[in-house]
């Protein structure tokens, strides 16, 4: 659950003028700026190897054994909620709450509540569970009532309090509430705008895994904002949130591949990752693919593949004319399979926004 998308200004442009029109072998090299090379990595120095501990004398009795670490208690109420038995969740959760308080316990009732698992859906219910952890330091039930206070789902929407509610999350290291902080800071409303701030929350996420954070942060740096402009920091931030599969991400790394923009060009590679965002529904892969597949830059040629994902990217929102020029240049059987497979997706599209409206 987020409070909000942050969309990324000026995506960077993957400029193939006349795509299609003419041979390969006859458009321009493609770049927005010359290849910028990632400086290469500093060599790690090896620490120095500590010497050997000094052989006891023969007499010497052999040291004990040091003592076995104590086992950990098994939680056996989030592991029935991870295998899906809701209800014996529930009932372990409740147990554990009964004995001794446990925060933890509370939280995972919060979220049986709130997601109706095992039981009746209520949000009250839910909101109060997630207070309970929430007073005794519980972070993860601090995001999730923050969220209920933002959605109304617990009463009226309080923007005020689900911002306090993050605050102290984000404090306590929950990643997600930190990046949702950094929207808000962004966004300016319940605080000052400030993009310094957003950097060093987005960072905070970013640095234990959160993908979100990750795309975010890159975007700053790449439009020097809060942070230094810094197009190679703003790649490997891309890159690493492409791995986790963000699709956006993987949208502008493909881009920066594909132009050699904060990292060393490659093409292929920008192809590979556009086809996987273009899978996904992304409206600006499925344009960037069409584009290479026209010209064959990074992938074979392919003109009734290019023709079926430049019309589902046009249905998604996206046009581009030399690619119209391109289509209308394409025999017509060619021109009548890249339109028979791309019907499926703009059906389901068209169902989609139907159902939404």
């Amino acid at each position: 659950m987020r409070i909000a998308r942050y969309a990324a200004a000026g995506i960077l442009a993957l400029a193939l003028p006349g795509a299609g029109i003419a041979p390969a072998s006859a458009q321009a090299p493609v770049e927005l700026s010359p290849p910028t090379t990632p400086p290469a990595a500093k060599p790690v120095a090896k620490p120095a190897p500590k010497p050997a501990p000094p052989k006891p004398a023969p007499t010497q009795a052999a040291a004990p054994p040091p003592p076995a670490a104590p086992r950990r208690e098994v939680d056996i109420a989030y592991g029935a909620y991870q295998r899906g038995y809701y209800i014996t969740a529930f009932a372990a959760a409740t147990r554990r709450v009964e004995e001794r308080k446990d925060p933890k316990a509370m939280t995972l009732l919060g979220e049986l509540y709130a997601n109706g698992l095992g039981i009746e859906r209520d949000d009250k219910k839910a909101a109060e569970w997630y207070r309970l952890a929430a007073e005794r330091g519980d972070r993860e039930a601090m995001f999730a009532l923050a969220m209920l206070h933002f959605s109304g789902r617990s009463g009226a929407v309080n923007r005020e309090e689900g911002a306090k509610l993050l605050a102290a999350a984000a404090k306590l290291g929950n990643p997600a509430a930190a990046y949702d902080l950094g929207l808000l800071y962004i966004e300016g409303q319940l605080f000052p705008q400030d993009f310094a701030r957003a950097a060093e929350l987005f960072r905070s996420a970013a640095q234990v895994g959160n993908a979100e954070a990750q795309y975010a942060l890159a975007t700053l740096y790449k439009e020097g904002r809060g942070v230094p402009k810094d197009l190679v920091e703003a790649v490997r931030l891309l890159a690493t949130a492409s791995l986790a599969d963000n699709t956006d991400a993987q949208v502008e790394y493909a881009i920066a591949l594909f132009n050699g923009t904060g990292v060393a060009k490659n093409e292929r590679l920008a192809a590979v990752l556009l086809a996987k965002a273009a899978r996904k529904g992304n409206p600006i892969a499925q344009n960037r693919l069409a584009n290479i597949l026209a010209v064959g830059r990074g992938a074979n040629p392919n003109p009734v593949q290019a023709i079926k994902w430049h019309i589902i990217a046009k249905a998604g929102g996206v046009s581009d004319v030399p690619l119209d020029a391109f289509v209308q240049q394409q025999p017509p059987d060619i021109r009548a399979a890249g339109e028979k497979a791309a019907k499926p997706w703009v059906d389901a599209l068209k169902e989609l926004r139907a159902s939404r409206s």
